[in-house]
């Protein structure tokens, strides 16, 4: 019988955090319990029970007894940080592929995360906030696009891995930014970016974020429309 899995998120589902560890669970084929909460007002059990160290999202619990989310059992195991849930999925499910057996695709799927995070999460979501500008952002774009292979639809190949789990969250919400122009930045710079971001200098990068955005994962975890009214709540609180 396999082991208990929850995964702890943002009630909105609006974070590219916690959707990375989604993508990647639904990838491996596991069952799992999924339970969001309001971020600015969390749970005292989630605090105490789950994350006491940082209190953030996401969170995943694995193993001991079935218990519902609001009641996490200190049997299980607690996960934090995203990019280490990433590469505990991959490890847990080795026949979904995540994370490949050779020890060179290994390291370029973990060098194109490192990448991600550095180049585009950063610049990504400061331009969200309105604390940064689409031009940084193109330009970690660029550098990420430079390590996509000419053959292959993913990061590493035709295999989709963690590494593209760590990618597709933060180029959804790109394309929510384009069409929607939704964000704390200026209005119409979503729009300016969609632009720029139709050159053709970024033919593979929309190559490699349409085969993401195709995946089934994504689309069982994703819904533009609904993001779109998320984001919109959100920064309506925070305005």
């Amino acid at each position: 019988m396999p082991e208990q899995i929850t995964l702890y998120h943002d009630v909105h589902k609006a974070s590219p955090y916690s959707h990375k560890v989604e993508l990647a669970l639904l990838e491996a084929g596991a069952s799992f319990k999924s339970h969001g909460f309001d971020v600015y007002s969390k749970p005292s059990w989630f605090v105490e029970g789950v994350n006491p160290i940082t209190g953030k999202i996401p969170a995943l619990t694995y193993g001991g007894p079935d218990v519902p989310p609001e009641q996490p059992s200190p049997l299980s195991t607690k996960l934090t940080e995203s990019s280490v849930i990433l590469e505990f999925i991959a490890d847990v499910f080795p026949s979904s592929d995540l994370l490949p057996k050779d020890p060179v695709s290994r390291a370029r799927v973990r060098f194109f995360a490192d990448a991600v995070a550095k180049h585009v999460e950063t610049p990504a979501v400061q331009f969200l906030r309105g604390l940064g500008t689409y031009e940084k952002l193109l330009e970690g774009l660029e550098v990420v696009q430079g390590l996509l292979p000419e053959e292959g639809k993913y990061a590493v190949g035709d295999t989709f891995t963690i590494a593209d789990a760590a990618a597709a969250p933060f180029f959804a919400r790109l394309e929510l930014m384009v069409k929607t122009d939704v964000g704390g930045f200026e209005p119409g710079m979503g729009k300016k970016l969609g632009e720029a971001l139709e050159a053709e200098k970024f033919a593979r990068f929309r190559k490699y974020r349409k085969a993401l955005l195709e995946r089934e994962s994504m689309k069982k975890s994703f819904d533009l429309d609904q993001m779109e009214v998320a984001w919109r709540a959100i920064f309506a609180k925070q305005s």
